[in-house]
Order: C-alpha cells, then sequence, then structure tokens
C-alpha cells in the first residue's frame, strides 16, 4: 500500500514553526504529531453556484480524525512551501481539482489551537462548479449542504466532525465568508 493509500505518509516533511509562526526547524510528520509541534494547514471552504457547501469525509485510514466529516479540503503545508501553494496542491491532491493561486480567496488565518492539531490555519473559500475525482486513501466520500445545514448539523452531532472543522465553524471570519451569522 502506498502513502497515498494510506491516507498519509509518517515521513513528510513539514516546517516547525514558532508561536509566532516563524520557521524555527523541520521536523517528519510521525515527530510532529507525536511531540505537538508547532506547524502549518490549510483548509479549503469550496461552495458550488447553487450556494452549496462541499464537506469532505475523511478517509478512514487518515491518523488524524478517521472517517469525520471536515473542511472541503484540508491538508499540511509542506517544508519550504507556502499557504496558498499548499492550498492549490491539496485540492489537486484530494478532489483532483485544478485552480490557480488566484482562484482561492483567503477569508481566514487562525493562530494555533489544540482543537487545530497545533497547527496555524489560513482558510480559503473556492467559488465555481468543478467535477471532483476523490483520492482514495484520503478521501472516503464528499457531500454537499448549505453553510446553514452543516451549521445546525455540526451543532446537534459534533461528533461526527472533525474538531479543526468545529474550531473553524466558530470563527467569525469564515463564519461571514460562508454566508453564516
Amino acid at each position: 500500500m502506498t502513502a497515498r493509500e494510506a491516507g498519509q505518509s509518517p515521513d513528510e516533511v513539514f516546517d516547525v514553526v514558532d508561536e509566532h509562526d516563524v520557521v524555527v526547524g523541520r521536523a517528519t510528520r510521525a515527530e510532529v504529531h507525536r511531540r505537538h509541534l508547532l506547524h502549518r494547514a490549510v483548509h479549503i471552504f469550496w461552495l458550488r453556484p447553487d450556494g452549496l457547501l462541499c464537506l469532505q469525509r475523511r478517509s478512514y485510514a487518515k491518523d488524524n480524525c478517521p472517517g469525520l466529516l471536515s473542511s472541503s479540503c484540508a491538508g499540511h503545508v509542506d517544508a519550504g512551501e507556502g499557504y496558498a501553494e499548499a492550498a492549490v496542491r491539496e485540492l489537486g491532491e484530494e478532489l483532483g481539482v485544478t485552480v490557480p493561486v488566484g482562484r482561492l480567496r483567503e477569508v481566514d488565518y487562525a493562530p494555533w489551537h489544540p482543537d487545530l492539531g497545533h497547527e496555524f490555519v489560513r482558510s480559503y473559500v473556492l467559488e465555481g462548479e468543478f467535477r471532483p475525482t476523490v483520492a482514495q486513501g484520503e478521501v472516503d466520500s464528499v457531500l454537499w449542504r448549505s453553510p446553514a445545514e452543516t451549521l445546525a448539523w455540526s451543532q446537534a452531532e459534533p461528533e461526527a466532525f472533525s474538531s479543526p472543522l468545529l474550531h473553524l465553524l466558530a470563527r467569525p471570519s469564515v463564519r461571514g465568508a460562508l454566508g453564516l451569522p
């Protein structure tokens, strides 16, 4: 089984950052997660023209939040990579959607938090009609709900949602970008 089929590779290398999101070193995924080192990630919220939000059910092979609902696409920023470039890469890897950086609108920058997996997170909105191709090992499935339905569902059944998504849905800038009160 390849790392992609397994959901992630423990040998991936991430930048380790300090409490100000300044790079202070590098470590493998396994070490970063084991030692709860601060690092970087991205989340993309994809809205179709009909207003529906793509939710991703994470692969059951993932080491964090397996089988739980998450943003449309989420992933780590690799060592030496920028946030926006990571967002474009992750969209391609997880959903088979290829877009230029300019199609993504940054809507939030969240400081690290345990609920975010000790990650600084930049969130983006992607608007448009695309044909997703779900990557086995990365994504179990996608489903579409309105942002309001997503919020109500996450409040009624928080155990079905990843902790990063719950954390991001509580942030005013993410809610505003999704048209939520």
